[in-house]
């Protein structure tokens, strides 16, 4: 049997763009993707610490270093500039690796985007 779990979590993010006009989806800077293990158009869960609001996209990569985080398309009716948000990924993992999963988790100070903790 498979179980889903955590595969990455983001959490404690702020959201620094909006942009309405666009296809849809979450811009986050690639050296976060790279050390979470995240990859470009992999579905994530967006949970908006701010409002509340709860959504699926998938990921496009920002600049390297950049620490931006864009919510684009409908996403963008989701949040604003200035919200907290946490971006999780899920997958499987066999029955029998699922007690000893640990998923990558890192954390962020809430305000400029700087990872504070790394799990």
């Amino acid at each position: 049997m498979l179980r889903e779990v955590l595969i990455a979590k983001l959490h404690n993010l702020t959201v620094t763009q909006a942009c309405l006009e666009y296809e849809g989806s979450i811009g986050l800077d690639r050296a976060w993707l790279r050390r979470a293990g995240l990859h470009p158009f992999e579905q994530v869960q967006v949970y908006n610490i701010t409002n509340g609001e709860r959504f699926e996209t998938y990921i496009i990569e920002e600049e390297e270093g950049s620490r931006r985080v864009t919510l684009n398309g409908a996403a963008a009716r989701k949040g604003s500039v200035g919200d907290r948000i946490i971006v999780a990924a899920y997958g499987f993992v066999e029955e029998e690796e699922a007690g000893r999963w640990k998923p990558r988790i890192l954390i962020f100070n809430g305000r400029d985007n700087r990872l504070v903790q790394e799990k």
